[in-house]
């Protein structure tokens, strides 16, 4: 039956709930002939009312259908009340979270932090809060927040160890929060630098490739990974090159670190980092090697790139006119029958403790040649002298020892400063006893081998593993960190802090099984499988923080089972 109404007004009247609008002339005692006037003005006046109040009823369901779409991912944590946020934070050391001013101002945010919050799983926490909500506003009010003066309504910030960190203020791209969340104190990426921007970032090795069957000017491509101290050194020097040498020639860097890329490294022969390769036409040509580190020894390389110069041979210490007697297999027991009071230091030339100990040495036996001191100050490089180093078990270097009347008396780890060298040789006398190592030690820290790793680690759901060497100095920081760590957890039987010395026997093929290229190394493992590098703070926060967010992890799934 027509009604006099579209069927839109219909549909818009039922969905609001109302009836059936009436067909009867709004006033009876209209005749006839005005009813075709007065009657359709006041239906129009009634039905314009009746429409407006649809629409308005329809914007509002539409509004609540629009909020109920915004889907976010299980693994950001939502939170609306502060006692939840205190909470999280007293549980997660490392958290990163969105504010919004709305339910939907943070829908372009949601799908990077969900694929990122995938990524650092265990190692970081991503949560949200809604300040558009009743709730959200109270909370956003109690912390001091207000997205709504941001771009965009939303607003990330980073808390640490339970406190307020810093505004996160980094690019927001998949790879720089990844980066962020792994290690919050640590550098920016190198493409995060906005003098770098001459550079070319390649980021895989598909990016790789095409780069070089794209690009027809010569590439230098400079391979490196982020922890490299002479690669952080060498960036300003090439970001340099690449401003000055720009549309002539390409400089191009790429982070080949991850287990991902020992293919390239292997293809194009990297042995340390940085690695410097050089391209034209896509075709690798030489490595850029010995010519300098200034950017202008760049620029001018590129100009008419050379095959490597070979190396300079390093002059023999021993063959040098040094106030240090060299000793050999053949002059050792006789010198020391000539010389009651002996200091001698075995060595090895490519040592870099070695090398840093040398200048100290010579400078004391000056002084003690000059001052006619009692004692005199002897070297002997094992690496040639073999029989002498067996002789007394020379396993590391620089090893020092004193000698009295020909016999071996001391072994003299912490002389290596020309001042206490000097001290010494005036006063001998037995060192300190020597401090206990660190598997000596009792702690909460798993010291485990070749033989027993494996068989350990699958009986534990958490383990994080550091994998080390003795005379390695970020070993040596990072040990009462990951010590104090296990010395919390030793009660948990199902976490596990492991350490292995990768310089014992057997324990140096199972690091290279587990593909340890540096020192320390710190892998996570599930139950034996290899999961995750941990590659977070080094300190005893980011240790603890690491498991805390393990298990706070598993409480999560066990309430979901729940």
């Amino acid at each position: 039956m027509r009604t006099g109404y579209p069927p839109k007004l219909h549909f818009l009247r039922s969905l609001a709930g109302f009836s059936r609008i009436s067909e009867k002339p709004d006033c009876a005692c209209v005749s006839k002939r005005g009813n075709g006037i007065m009657a359709s003005w006041n239906r129009y006046g009634s039905g314009m009312r009746e429409l407006k109040m649809y629409i308005f009823v329809l914007l509002v369901c539409l509004a609540s259908v629009l909020q109920a779409a915004v889907k976010v991912s299980p693994l950001i944590e939502k939170v609306s009340d502060h006692k939840d946020l205190k909470k999280l934070l007293r549980t997660r050391s490392n958290v990163l979270v969105l504010y919004t001013k709305s339910a939907t101002s943070g829908d372009s945010k949601f799908k990077l932090l969900s694929d990122v919050a995938q990524v650092v799983k265990g190692q970081g926490t991503i949560a949200w809060v809604n300040c558009g909500d009743s709730e959200g506003r109270k909370l956003c009010k109690k912390v001091k927040v207000d997205p709504s003066s941001k771009s965009g309504g939303a607003e990330l910030l980073h808390y640490k160890d339970g406190t307020f960190h810093t505004e996160y203020n980094r690019p927001a791209t998949y790879k720089s929060m990844v980066a962020f969340l792994k290690d919050p104190t640590g550098a920016p990426l190198w493409e995060e630098n906005p003098e770098a921007k001459d550079i070319v970032h390649v980021e895989t090795e598909k990016d790789f490739r095409k780069l070089l069957k794209r690009e027809e000017r010569p590439i230098l491509m400079m391979l490196y990974a982020p922890w490299c101290g002479v690669c952080k050194r060498m960036q300003p020097v090439f970001q340099q090159a690449a401003t000055e040498t720009k549309g002539k020639f390409v400089l191009a860097g790429m982070n080949v670190h991850p287990a991902e890329f020992d293919g390239l490294k292997q293809e194009y022969n990297v042995k340390g980092y940085p690695t410097f390769c050089y391209f034209e036409k896509g075709k690798f040509r030489h490595h850029y090697e010995n010519y300098g580190g200034t950017a202008k020894d760049i620029t001018d390389w590129m100009k008419n790139p050379q095959p490597p110069q070979p190396k300079v041979p390093e002059v023999q210490w021993s063959e040098t006119d040094s106030p240090v007697f060299h000793l050999t297999d053949d002059s050792f027991d006789g010198f020391l029958a000539e010389h009651p009071s002996v200091l001698i230091m075995f060595y090895a030339p490519w040592c870099g403790h070695c090398k840093k100990m040398k200048p100290e040495y010579e400078e004391a036996a000056e002084y003690l040649k000059d001052t006619n001191s009692p004692g005199v100050l002897a070297a002997v490089d094992t690496t040639i002298h073999k029989a002498v180093g067996d002789r007394f078990k020379i396993s590391g270097f620089p090893t020092v020892k004193y000698f009295e009347k020909g016999e071996e008396k001391f072994t003299l780890p912490h002389l290596r400063s020309k001042d206490k060298i000097i001290e010494y040789l005036q006063n001998p006398q037995a060192p300190p006893p020597p401090e206990q190592s660190w598997e000596d030690k009792p702690s909460g820290v798993s010291h485990l081998g070749m033989e027993d790793f494996r068989e350990v680690l699958k009986k534990k759901k958490h383990a994080l593993v550091m994998f080390y060497a003795p005379w390695c100095p970020h070993c040596k920081n990072a040990v009462p960190h990951f010590t104090t760590a296990a010395d919390l957890f030793k009660e948990d039987r199902k976490i596990a802090y492991v350490a292995v010395d990768c310089t014992k026997g057997q324990n140096q093929e199972l690091c290279k099984q587990e593909s340890v290229e540096g020192y320390p190394t710190f892998n996570y493992y599930n139950y034996g499988k290899f999961a995750e590098k941990y590659n977070g703070d080094r300190g005893e926060a980011g240790f603890i923080g690491f498991m805390r967010s393990l298990r706070g992890r598993d409480q999560g799934k066990r309430k979901e089972e729940l």
